[in-house]
């Protein structure tokens, strides 16, 4: 007999060899059917999977995360075996799920895959999984499995299989199809009843632009062809507020080969908008006692080895700068923390002197591969609103419960308010992904579960999602369409202190080691101003947008009015523009509808004789002929109802 502990914390006693799809029938026979795949002991196991020891046992459904990953990678295998059928002689190299859905990189004999052959591979791979095969994993020696591949010619398998060792590996088999898998697996093909291939992109083999270039068709699947549906639909929304597409329309970013990938250069009325962003968290930064520092874009190697940061992020930043001095070496910054911690080593400190907290909105850069940028969500120049706060242990639970609270102020203000926490910690499994002792590891995870649980989050717990020098909280936020997306992440850290020496005199007059918080309510101001455009459409809260109103003459003969109107909401701090335009008022309302304009001041002889403004609203309310003072008024109560004071 062996025992299962579930997730509530139970124990059941089972016969050794019980799978976990039988461990759920003896909860229930719908949670049976459900069941996709299962985690025992830390590790992803088939829903068929024989269990020989004690131990911990997740059972997943669609609803879950991991269910959909299993989900996800098993119709990658079905969309590899229609490939195979369909391009004979086509090269197989990966295809693992992602966040949503699941692509496969192929190496075609000839020709290509574009959007006119989506629908015959859709086709093919839908009549191989209403077969209802099995999948079913398998150990296989190295040197079988390297024959297997050398045999079929495929380069890029023998190259994996070289880099694994022998016992380790495993294939996956369906119908007549195998390959070479670690395994995570849905019961049988059957299960999925929706295809649909999404888009082909080229990709080099491993990322390195040296290799092959290679096909990556995506694709998506459901249980249900009602859910590819409602998918689908939502894509097409999600097209039309493409962060991409609204930047461009609204004149708020762009970018230029000359100046490089992924460095994007903002215009004036998206820089006007970052300032204001960045202004709205000053201030309350400033109230909750952070101190603004300014930090240099490169710094020595050696600041980013001591930090750790060269040995975990070396190979995805950019390559040293050689000075003229023999041996010496600069890096384009890539973290703004281990600056932040030489501010802090500048002097001495007393207990009574901390908590520390040095905020700075610092540009770090990554090189990201070309592949992989994406507008301003994926960029390889970025601005964090970074802050680090030094404090005695001592304070570390209030100080942690604070960067919430202003955590929380900043998405509410913007209109996030659908959120889940999320407690990123450390994978026991894999200790070596991580720096510093095991036991300041449990005082910081200890920590930060505590402050979520006091401050009444919503949370879960997610193991290996920590960073390699501390466990987290990231705040995962729902958007408009429903995606789901990090946004603000605090951390706890005792690692970076000791690595820095960082001390302060305490009580007893003896040297402590500080801990250290960091956090980022917005994370990167591009990849929070790419998602807050694609969660508003473009309509962003009154306090933010570039411009609040614009004010249509009638004619000309009305223009030097609107030029006295326009000075009039200036003097009341609202940010508005005319339209000198020879344009018929019609024209003027649906471009400046088409701009996201919040309101729309149109003034004719009735306005100007009774010195009133005719307002219609985007979207086209009319809000008739009021006064300067009343509109002005209007639009100052909806901005103080939408963007309340920190700790009001």
């Amino acid at each position: 007999m062996i025992e299962i502990t579930l997730p509530d914390g139970s124990i059941k006693e089972f016969e050794k060899g019980i799978t976990p799809v039988d461990v759920a029938k003896s909860i229930s026979e719908g949670l049976a059917r459900n069941v996709i795949s299962a985690k025992f002991n830390g590790t992803i196991v088939e829903s068929s999977t024989p269990l020989t020891d004690n131990g911990s046992l997740v059972l997943y459904t669609w609803k879950d995360k991991e269910g959909k990953r299993a989900f996800w990678h098993s119709t990658s295998h079905i969309v590899a075996q229609a490939l195979e059928e369909l391009y004979p002689g086509v090269k197989l190299t990966i295809g693992p799920a992602i966040e949503n859905g699941f692509y496969y990189d192929v190496d075609l004999p000839t020709g290509t895959i574009s959007e006119k052959d989506f629908a015959k591979i859709e086709q093919k791979a839908l009549e191989i999984a209403r077969g209802k095969h099995d999948y079913k994993m398998r150990e296989v020696s190295k040197s079988d499995a390297l024959q297997f591949y050398k045999d079929q010619g495929n380069q890029y398998k023998v190259e994996l299989i070289e880099n694994l060792e022998d016992g380790t590996i495993t294939f996956c088999d369906h119908d007549t199809f195998t390959d070479l898998c670690r395994g995570g697996h849905i019961p049988n093909t059957g299960i999925v009843k929706a295809i649909k291939i999404l888009s082909v992109a080229g990709a080099y083999w491993r990322g390195d632009e040296n290799n092959p270039q290679l096909t990556r068709v995506y694709g998506i699947s459901f249980p249900k062809q009602k859910e590819l549906t409602e998918y689908l639909a939502l894509l097409e929304e999600a097209k039309k507020r493409d962060h991409r597409k609204l930047g461009k329309e609204l004149e708020l970013f762009t970018f230029s080969q000359k100046v490089g990938q992924g460095l994007p250069l903002w215009l004036p009325k998206g820089a006007a908008l970052r300032e204001r962003l960045e202004q709205f968290l000053k201030k309350a930064q400033k109230k909750a006692g952070y101190e603004m520092v300014v930090t240099p874009h490169i710094g020595q190697k050696e600041l980013y080895v001591t930090s750790g940061h060269y040995a975990k992020y070396g190979e995805d930043s950019f390559q040293p700068i050689h000075t003229p001095k023999q041996d010496e070496e600069f890096l384009l910054k890539p973290m703004n923390c281990p600056h932040h911690c030489e501010i802090y080593n500048t002097r001495p400190f007393s207990y009574k002197e901390l908590p520390k907290r040095y905020a700075e909105f610092g540009t770090v850069y990554r090189y990201e591969q070309s592949g992989e940028l994406h507008g301003l969500t994926r960029v390889r120049g970025f601005t964090q609103d970074d802050a680090h706060i030094f404090c005695t242990p001592d304070q570390l639970d209030q100080e942690f419960k604070d960067v919430i609270d202003l955590s929380l102020y900043v998405l509410g203000s913007l209109g996030f308010e659908d959120f889940t926490a999320q407690v990123s910690v450390r994978d026991l499994d894999t200790p070596e992904k991580y720096i510093g002792s095991v036991e300041n590891w449990e005082k910081s995870e200890r920590a930060i579960i505590n402050a979520a649980k006091e401050k009444g989050l919503d949370f879960v717990i997610e193991s290996g999602e920590a960073a390699f020098y501390g466990p987290k909280l990231d705040f995962m936020v729902k958007d408009a369409l429903g995606r789901q997306w990090q946004l603000g992440t605090i951390q706890v850290d005792y690692n970076l202190p000791e690595r820095f020496e960082l001390t302060y005199k305490g009580s007893d007059n003896e040297l402590h080691r500080p801990v250290m918080i960091h956090r980022a309510p917005f994370g990167s101001m591009e990849r929070f101003i790419a998602l807050l455009l694609e969660h508003t459409g473009g309509n962003f809260p009154l306090w933010l947008i570039p411009d609040q109103a614009i004010v249509l003459p009638v004619s000309e003969k009305h223009e030097k009015y609107a030029e006295k109107v326009l000075k009039s909401l200036e003097n009341n701090e609202i940010r508005a523009l005319v339209d000198h335009r020879n344009e018929t008022v019609g024209k003027k309302i649906r471009e400046a509808e088409m701009n996201k304009i919040p309101f729309m001041l149109i003034v004719g002889d009735t306005d100007e004789s009774s010195n009133t403004v005719s307002v219609r609203r985007h979207g086209g309310a009319d809000l008739g002929a009021i006064t300067i003072e009343q509109f002005s008024d209007l639009v100052t109560k909806e901005i103080n109802s939408n963007l309340k004071s920190f700790r009001d």
